[in-house]
């Protein structure tokens, strides 16, 4: 994990919300038939949906959260799912109290 780029992706508000929204996924979305939002994630469409944009721009946050390290994708079929990288955000929790 690179302190830098997780920065800069917690930077930005929406990025932010997926993050929180994540935490808790029962809470914010409707699980996809099937799925075990807690376990597989929360589709990348239902995101986009909460969000309220693009699913270009969407993915294009995701994309730089899953760069930073701080959530994972698992595609099933034609769909993708995210979900929070506990242990990074632990790690990057670490940091903050030793390093900063």
């Amino acid at each position: 994990m690179e302190p830098i780029e997780v920065f800069k992706a917690l930077s930005n508000e929406s990025r932010l919300q997926i993050l929180q929204w994540l935490k808790e996924p029962d809470r914010h979305f409707k699980p996809h038939e099937g799925i075990d939002m807690n376990t597989i994630g929360v589709c990348v469409s239902q995101i986009t949906d909460k969000l309220k944009m693009t699913q270009s721009t969407a993915s294009q946050y995701l994309t730089i959260l899953l760069r930073a390290g701080l959530i994972k994708a698992e595609r099933i079929g034609k769909y993708t799912y995210y979900k929070r990288d506990e242990e990074a955000i632990g790690k990057l929790a670490d940091f903050l109290k030793t390093e900063i």
